[in-house]
């Protein structure tokens, strides 16, 4: 049994990108032992042996025992934490961007010296050691051979694995079959150190042929494979012409070969474009490509040594049947390339694990200094500058003060508050606390955004739902709560849910909580610090032309609301009210000239010592009234002060920051 994920990556080579269609993230069970791929547009992340793909059974249980029942036996609070906290810290450098192009060029020259000696492996440098229970990575060169493929990645993968990358020398001439065998009996001997864990195969244009193959050949082993560009399309190649009279090509002329094949492994513009923060303004950009492109253009006849012409021409040939043999078994899959770390997109599509199943907690790998940039810089810079969120917090003794100082570092902390429309608030709470602070929020999230269709919705390589798990989120379940609260995490949660993010006319700011108070009750059995908050502002950025009731007026979007929903998962009982039986929709909005978004985090609620809330429902249901009291004053509170703020318009804000500061450093209303 195996499953399909597409996405892109920024490995070192790949197929040129021209010849390829635009692809959508995309995942499906396939029935049988024979591995299979769905015929698709990208990088392909498959897995033999075990599937992680999760079915109706599986999800119904995730939400009750977090669908992990693979995990090493007795596994307990430390060694979470161990795995998470102690080894990788909040926004740890990844070092992706630090290595490019050029690195793997200069790096090849020593590589590619005739030695004599057959295909072997080798663990770069730069990955230094793993953290502990990190499963073992496998990279399978392309065209090239060096084995330095994964250079722009290896500082990131190297944290959570343990990376042998396979070294093919210059003038071997090792069958396909025989790389087969090699890969083969490496693959053999991990499975028989580790049987309860994956193995990851990272397989590079030709590597990708050769890993399908491998995988082809042991439908037991719990192998995960990701294929960057795989070869399997070469011979529909729109360079196949061309291939022949490379053999009659002079040998003085070969050292032109390069400039052709870049049109095979690498767009050298994208290539140059890898370190450039989007953040940074137009010219700047510019200025850094143009010099990435200077340093790296006169790099590439290097390749000449790399690929000599009858190494070129044995390797083409070694192409051509590696690529029969993959497709005698499987579709073809072709891909291209984007700025994202390869981690990154592991991450994001839940395929990072230690044991025979992700699982949310112990799997979890915080998010890197890069990730942290291109999130909220490309991925939510535009609302993060539109909204120039305003924080507030209140210190032990009431007072409310500018900043997060008033909220704990230390966990376990539950904070709990109001779910602005469509959760608009979100990507700017979690950025404040990782710049200010340095704590990740792990905020309790719709199962739908992890198994439903709301993952695969978008168009793009990587989703809004994929950035979601990168930043921590966990699904919405009390053994997911458990579990983060017991790891001393900062958790947060509405207690609205879906009904309070997606409210009809004339409901903003109100407040649609069950009756049940279990947070309360959860957080007391940890000795927890209850932090309460409000958040405002959505009515200063959208205007709700079209909720609930509207949409289901139209036939035919009435229609494909019903039929959306009763094949969406539930996460409550359907008979404990409305906060359980909202359906999910997409409300019709308009636009409004950006207001900007306020949150004021209340005066912390210390529940140690507080043991008897977990069996005395009446004082814990008191507790949860006073909580939700808490909100609705801070919620109130910001209603009138944001009155106040002399830089409420993007207007003035704009002026602002052009003359004095920073995004996060425009003032606000004095508290």
């Amino acid at each position: 049994m195996a499953s399909a994920f597409t996405f892109r990556v920024s490995p070192c080579f790949g197929i040129n990108s021209k010849f390829k269609p635009r692809f959508r993230v995309r995942a499906e069970r396939l029935n049988g032992t024979d591995l299979s791929v769905l015929s698709s547009d990208g990088v392909s992340l498959l897995v033999n042996g075990a599937s992680s793909v999760i079915g109706e059974k599986e999800k119904k249980r995730s939400l009750i025992d977090g669908g992990n029942g693979s995990l090493k036996p007795k596994i307990g609070k430390k060694l979470v934490k161990e795995l998470v906290s102690e080894e990788m810290d909040v926004l740890w450098d990844d070092g992706y961007g630090t290595n490019t192009v050029k690195d793997y060029l200069e790096s090849a020259k020593d590589m590619i010296k005739p030695d004599g000696g057959p295909p072997r492996w080798f663990c770069p440098v730069e990955c230094g050691n793993p953290v502990k229970g990190s499963p073992p990575l496998l990279f399978l060169p392309g065209l090239d051979g060096v084995g330095m493929g994964l250079i722009l990645h290896h500082k990131a993968l190297g944290k959570v694995f343990a990376v042998q990358c396979l070294h093919i020398p210059v003038y071997d001439r090792t069958p396909f079959e025989g790389l087969v065998k090699i890969v083969e009996e490496t693959i053999r001997l991990q499975h028989a150190s580790h049987p309860n864990g994956p193995i990851y195969v990272v397989g590079d244009s030709f590597g990708g042929c050769l890993a399908l193959a491998v995988a082809a050949r042991n439908p037991n082993i719990d192998l995960v494979l990701v294929l960057v560009n795989p070869a399997t399309s070469f011979v529909r190649s729109q360079l196949q012409p061309l291939f022949p009279i490379l053999k009659a090509y002079p040998e003085e002329f070969h050292v032109t070969i390069p400039y052709l094949l870049s049109l095979v492994m690498g767009d050298p513009v994208k290539m140059a474009t890898v370190g450039i923060e989007g953040r940074h303004p137009p010219t700047r950009k510019i200025e850094q490509l143009s010099g990435n492109l200077t340093a790296l253009l006169p790099l590439l006849s290097g390749l000449a040594d790399i690929v000599p012409k009858e190494t070129l021409v044995w390797k083409l040939n070694l192409l051509k049947s590696a690529s029969g043999y993959a497709n005698s078994r499987l579709h073809a899959v072709k891909a291209e390339e984007e700025n994202l770390s390869l981690l990154t997109v592991m991450k994001g599509t839940s395929k990072y694990r230690r044991s025979k199943r992700h699982d949310y907690i112990s799997d979890f790998v915080p998010p890197s200094m890069s990730e942290f940039r291109y999130a909220f810089d490309d991925v939510a810079g535009l609302l993060r500058i539109a909204t120039c969120c305003a924080m507030f917090s209140t210190m032990e003794n009431g007072t409310i003060v500018e900043g997060l100082s008033g909220v704990p570092d230390q966990g376990p902390v539950l904070f709990v508050g109001y779910h602005m429309l469509l959760g608009i608030e979100l990507s700017c709470l979690i950025e404040a606390f990782l710049r200010e602070k340095n704590i990740m929020v792990r905020g309790i999230a719709h199962p739908e955004l992890f198994w439903g269709k709301l993952r695969s919705t978008s168009d793009n390589d990587f989703s809004f739902s994929d950035w979601v798990k990168v930043m921590g989120a966990l699904p919405v379940g009390a053994n997911y709560l458990f579990r983060a609260l017991s790891t001393n995490s900062h958790v947060l949660l509405y207690p609205g849910g879906a009904r309070e993010a997606l409210h009809n006319k004339g409901e903003q700011y109100k407040l649609f909580w069950p009756d049940q108070p279990e947070f309360v009750r959860m957080a007391a059995r940890f000795g927890a610090t209850i932090v309460p908050f409000g958040t405002v502002g959505e009515d200063d950025v959208t205007q709700l032309v079209l909720d609930y009731h509207d949409l289901k007026k139209i036939p035919m979007l009435k229609d494909y609301m019903t039929q959306a929903n009763r094949e969406s998962i539930k996460i409550r009982d359907e008979t404990k009210g409305e906060v359980a039986n909202q359906e999910l929709f997409i409300p019709g909005l308009l636009p409004k000239l950006p207001g900007r978004f306020y949150y004021l985090f209340g005066k912390p609620i210390k529940l140690k010592g507080r043991e008897d809330l977990v069996e005395n429902r009446e004082n814990a249901n008191e507790l949860y009234l006073h909580v939700k009291s808490e909100v609705e004053q801070c919620i109130a509170y910001l209603l009138k002060k944001r009155e106040e703020d002399p830089y409420r318009n993007i207007i003035d804000r704009t002026i602002y920051r052009a003359l004095y500061s920073p995004l996060d450093q425009v003032p606000s209303f004095k508290p």
